[in-house]
Protein backbone atom coordinates (compact mmCIF):
# COMPACT_ATOMS: atom_id res chain seq x y z
CA UNK A 1 0.00 0.00 0.00
CA UNK A 2 1.18 2.94 -0.76
CA UNK A 3 1.89 6.24 1.97
CA UNK A 4 -1.93 8.16 2.00
CA UNK A 5 -0.67 10.39 4.75
CA UNK A 6 2.18 11.44 1.69
CA UNK A 7 -0.49 11.88 -0.79
CA UNK A 8 -2.70 13.98 1.47
CA UNK A 9 -0.29 16.18 2.37
CA UNK A 10 0.54 16.36 -1.31
CA UNK A 11 -2.81 17.10 -2.42
CA UNK A 12 -3.11 19.77 0.67
CA UNK A 13 0.16 21.50 -0.46
CA UNK A 14 -0.91 22.34 -3.85
CA UNK A 15 -4.67 22.97 -3.52
CA UNK A 16 -4.01 25.11 -0.24
CA UNK A 17 -6.56 22.92 1.68
CA UNK A 18 -4.09 23.11 5.00
CA UNK A 19 -3.03 26.22 6.58
CA UNK A 20 0.07 28.28 4.75
CA UNK A 21 0.86 29.42 8.58
CA UNK A 22 4.22 28.02 10.26
CA UNK A 23 3.72 26.83 14.09
CA UNK A 24 4.85 29.68 16.40
CA UNK A 25 4.90 33.56 14.61
CA UNK A 26 2.69 33.85 11.93
CA UNK A 27 4.18 33.40 9.13
CA UNK A 28 5.40 36.30 6.83
CA UNK A 29 5.12 33.79 3.54
CA UNK A 30 3.07 31.82 1.54
CA UNK A 31 4.25 28.48 0.18
CA UNK A 32 3.14 29.97 -3.27
CA UNK A 33 5.08 33.16 -2.51
CA UNK A 34 7.89 31.21 -1.97
CA UNK A 35 7.74 28.78 -5.55
CA UNK A 36 7.24 32.08 -7.17
CA UNK A 37 10.62 33.37 -6.05
CA UNK A 38 11.93 29.93 -6.43
CA UNK A 39 10.78 30.56 -10.41
CA UNK A 40 12.77 32.97 -10.90
CA UNK A 41 16.00 31.93 -9.78
CA UNK A 42 15.09 28.71 -11.63
CA UNK A 43 14.78 30.71 -14.89
CA UNK A 44 17.64 32.86 -14.35
CA UNK A 45 20.12 29.97 -13.10
CA UNK A 46 18.39 26.50 -14.31
CA UNK A 47 16.81 23.84 -11.69
CA UNK A 48 19.52 22.08 -10.96
CA UNK A 49 21.70 25.30 -9.06
CA UNK A 50 18.12 25.66 -7.35
CA UNK A 51 18.29 24.80 -3.71
CA UNK A 52 16.52 25.65 -0.60
CA UNK A 53 19.75 27.29 0.43
CA UNK A 54 19.69 29.96 -2.24
CA UNK A 55 15.71 30.50 -2.51
CA UNK A 56 15.84 31.06 1.45
CA UNK A 57 19.21 33.66 0.69
CA UNK A 58 16.92 35.34 -1.92
CA UNK A 59 14.02 35.83 0.63
CA UNK A 60 15.76 36.27 3.28
CA UNK A 61 14.91 33.69 5.17
CA UNK A 62 16.63 30.68 7.11
CA UNK A 63 16.92 27.40 4.73
CA UNK A 64 15.05 26.05 7.97
CA UNK A 65 12.29 28.17 7.68
CA UNK A 66 11.65 26.71 4.29
CA UNK A 67 11.40 22.95 5.52
CA UNK A 68 8.28 24.58 7.13
CA UNK A 69 6.41 24.86 3.80
CA UNK A 70 8.05 22.26 1.81
CA UNK A 71 9.83 18.81 2.85
CA UNK A 72 12.62 19.03 0.22
CA UNK A 73 13.09 20.39 -3.27
CA UNK A 74 10.94 17.97 -4.77
CA UNK A 75 7.85 19.27 -2.98
CA UNK A 76 8.96 22.66 -3.84
CA UNK A 77 9.96 21.86 -7.61
CA UNK A 78 5.75 20.15 -7.85
CA UNK A 79 4.08 23.36 -6.52
CA UNK A 80 6.66 25.56 -8.97
CA UNK A 81 5.30 24.04 -12.22
CA UNK A 82 1.81 24.56 -11.00
CA UNK A 83 2.21 27.88 -10.57
CA UNK A 84 4.09 28.50 -13.77
CA UNK A 85 0.63 27.39 -15.01
CA UNK A 86 -1.07 30.36 -13.90
CA UNK A 87 -0.05 32.70 -16.73
CA UNK A 88 -3.29 33.76 -18.39
CA UNK A 89 -1.79 32.99 -21.94
CA UNK A 90 -2.59 29.46 -20.90
CA UNK A 91 -5.91 29.60 -20.95
CA UNK A 92 -7.07 32.64 -22.87
CA UNK A 93 -10.05 31.97 -25.91
CA UNK A 94 -8.94 30.12 -28.90
CA UNK A 95 -10.79 30.73 -32.05
CA UNK A 96 -10.77 28.06 -35.43
CA UNK A 97 -11.58 25.21 -35.59
CA UNK A 98 -9.99 22.12 -34.00
CA UNK A 99 -6.84 22.49 -36.29
CA UNK A 100 -6.53 26.00 -35.39
CA UNK A 101 -7.11 25.33 -31.61
CA UNK A 102 -5.21 22.35 -31.28
CA UNK A 103 -2.50 24.65 -33.25
CA UNK A 104 -2.80 27.75 -30.33
CA UNK A 105 -1.97 25.14 -27.80
CA UNK A 106 1.36 23.81 -29.32
CA UNK A 107 2.23 27.10 -29.58
CA UNK A 108 1.49 28.43 -25.94
CA UNK A 109 3.26 25.17 -24.32
CA UNK A 110 6.04 25.73 -27.07
CA UNK A 111 6.32 29.90 -25.39
CA UNK A 112 6.14 28.16 -21.82
CA UNK A 113 9.14 26.26 -22.24
CA UNK A 114 11.04 29.33 -23.67
CA UNK A 115 10.24 31.15 -20.89
CA UNK A 116 10.76 28.33 -18.08
CA UNK A 117 13.43 26.16 -19.67
CA UNK A 118 13.76 24.14 -16.67
CA UNK A 119 9.98 22.44 -17.23
CA UNK A 120 11.56 20.94 -19.85
CA UNK A 121 13.59 18.78 -16.96
CA UNK A 122 11.16 18.54 -14.06
CA UNK A 123 7.90 17.25 -15.85
CA UNK A 124 7.56 13.64 -16.00
CA UNK A 125 5.46 10.90 -16.28
CA UNK A 126 3.33 11.58 -13.32
CA UNK A 127 1.48 14.63 -13.87
CA UNK A 128 1.71 17.40 -10.88
CA UNK A 129 -2.19 17.54 -9.84
CA UNK A 130 -2.37 21.03 -8.97
CA UNK A 131 -5.34 23.06 -9.57
CA UNK A 132 -3.69 25.45 -12.47
CA UNK A 133 -2.11 21.89 -14.44
CA UNK A 134 -5.83 20.66 -13.77
CA UNK A 135 -7.41 23.59 -15.18
CA UNK A 136 -5.09 24.11 -18.43
CA UNK A 137 -5.54 20.34 -18.95
CA UNK A 138 -9.41 21.05 -18.91
CA UNK A 139 -8.94 23.73 -21.29
CA UNK A 140 -6.87 22.48 -23.64
CA UNK A 141 -9.43 19.76 -23.83
CA UNK A 142 -11.49 22.08 -25.42
CA UNK A 143 -9.64 22.23 -28.66
CA UNK A 144 -10.59 18.23 -29.22
CA UNK A 145 -14.47 18.79 -27.74
CA UNK A 146 -16.81 17.88 -30.18
CA UNK A 147 -15.22 16.43 -33.24
CA UNK A 148 -16.01 13.21 -32.59
CA UNK A 149 -13.18 11.38 -30.87
CA UNK A 150 -13.66 9.07 -27.90
CA UNK A 151 -12.71 11.01 -24.19
CA UNK A 152 -9.71 8.18 -23.94
CA UNK A 153 -8.47 9.72 -28.02
CA UNK A 154 -8.76 13.16 -26.48
CA UNK A 155 -6.32 12.72 -24.07
CA UNK A 156 -4.21 10.08 -26.28
CA UNK A 157 -3.91 13.21 -29.32
CA UNK A 158 -3.85 15.95 -26.58
CA UNK A 159 -0.65 13.79 -25.20
CA UNK A 160 0.91 13.46 -28.04
CA UNK A 161 0.73 16.90 -29.21
CA UNK A 162 2.30 17.71 -25.82
CA UNK A 163 5.13 15.47 -26.21
CA UNK A 164 6.52 16.63 -29.45
CA UNK A 165 6.40 19.91 -28.32
CA UNK A 166 8.25 19.44 -25.44
CA UNK A 167 10.96 17.30 -27.57
CA UNK A 168 11.09 19.69 -29.71
CA UNK A 169 11.49 22.66 -27.56
CA UNK A 170 14.09 20.24 -25.87
CA UNK A 171 15.99 20.68 -28.76
CA UNK A 172 15.54 24.57 -28.75
CA UNK A 173 17.30 24.51 -25.53
CA UNK A 174 19.55 22.38 -25.68
CA UNK A 175 21.21 23.82 -29.13
CA UNK A 176 20.95 27.16 -26.92
CA UNK A 177 23.22 25.66 -23.90
CA UNK A 178 25.50 24.32 -26.42
CA UNK A 179 26.20 27.62 -27.70
CA UNK A 180 26.59 29.18 -23.93
CA UNK A 181 28.30 26.42 -23.43
CA UNK A 182 31.04 26.41 -25.70
CA UNK A 183 31.14 30.21 -26.62
CA UNK A 184 30.54 28.97 -30.43
CA UNK A 185 27.54 30.09 -32.16
CA UNK A 186 26.07 27.09 -34.35
CA UNK A 187 26.65 28.57 -37.78
CA UNK A 188 30.73 28.60 -36.72
CA UNK A 189 30.77 25.41 -35.53
CA UNK A 190 29.18 23.99 -38.70
CA UNK A 191 31.56 25.85 -41.19
CA UNK A 192 34.49 24.55 -39.40
CA UNK A 193 33.50 20.77 -39.28
CA UNK A 194 31.34 20.35 -42.29
CA UNK A 195 34.26 20.89 -44.98
CA UNK A 196 36.83 19.00 -42.75
CA UNK A 197 33.93 15.64 -42.32
CA UNK A 198 33.37 15.97 -46.05
CA UNK A 199 37.10 15.59 -46.67
CA UNK A 200 37.55 12.34 -44.52
CA UNK A 201 34.45 10.71 -45.70
CA UNK A 202 35.71 10.84 -48.65
CA UNK A 203 33.07 8.94 -51.39
CA UNK A 204 31.75 6.81 -48.37
CA UNK A 205 27.53 7.31 -47.17
CA UNK A 206 26.77 9.34 -50.35
CA UNK A 207 23.39 9.51 -49.42
CA UNK A 208 24.21 10.60 -46.12
CA UNK A 209 26.69 13.43 -47.52
CA UNK A 210 24.25 14.84 -49.87
CA UNK A 211 21.35 15.46 -47.91
CA UNK A 212 23.43 16.09 -44.83
CA UNK A 213 25.14 19.03 -47.35
CA UNK A 214 22.03 20.36 -48.30
CA UNK A 215 20.40 20.36 -44.31
CA UNK A 216 23.54 22.11 -43.33
CA UNK A 217 23.60 24.91 -46.31
CA UNK A 218 19.65 25.81 -45.85
CA UNK A 219 20.35 25.54 -41.81
CA UNK A 220 23.35 26.71 -41.72
CA UNK A 221 23.49 24.89 -38.43
CA UNK A 222 23.66 21.20 -37.88
CA UNK A 223 19.57 21.47 -37.27
CA UNK A 224 17.05 24.50 -37.07
CA UNK A 225 15.20 23.80 -34.18
CA UNK A 226 12.20 26.68 -35.15
CA UNK A 227 11.63 25.22 -38.47
CA UNK A 228 11.60 21.85 -37.21
CA UNK A 229 9.25 22.75 -34.56
CA UNK A 230 6.87 24.50 -37.25
CA UNK A 231 7.35 21.34 -40.23
CA UNK A 232 6.96 18.46 -37.32
CA UNK A 233 3.68 20.14 -36.21
CA UNK A 234 1.92 20.25 -39.18
CA UNK A 235 2.73 16.98 -39.86
CA UNK A 236 1.36 16.05 -36.51
CA UNK A 237 -2.04 17.96 -37.03
CA UNK A 238 -2.38 16.79 -40.83
CA UNK A 239 -2.35 12.95 -39.01
CA UNK A 240 -4.63 13.22 -36.44
CA UNK A 241 -6.99 14.73 -39.19
CA UNK A 242 -6.87 11.27 -40.63
CA UNK A 243 -8.09 9.70 -37.51
CA UNK A 244 -11.77 12.26 -37.56
CA UNK A 245 -14.65 11.39 -39.12
CA UNK A 246 -14.98 13.61 -42.20
CA UNK A 247 -18.32 15.41 -40.79
CA UNK A 248 -15.72 16.49 -37.78
CA UNK A 249 -12.91 17.78 -39.91
CA UNK A 250 -14.13 21.67 -40.19
CA UNK A 251 -15.08 21.36 -36.47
Amino acid sequence: MGDVSGAKAEIDRLWGSQSDSRTGPKAKLTGRQVARRAIALADQNGIHALTMRSVAQALGVSPMALYTYFPSKNELIEVMVDETFTEPSLTSEMAGGWKERLIVVAERNWSLLMHHPWLADVEGFRPVLGPNVIAKYDFELSALEGVGLSDVEMDLVLATVLNFVRGAAKTKLDAAAAVHRTGQADDVWWRERGPLLAKVLGDRYPLAQRVGAAAGAHYDAPADPDLGFRFGLERLIDGIGLMLPRQSLRV
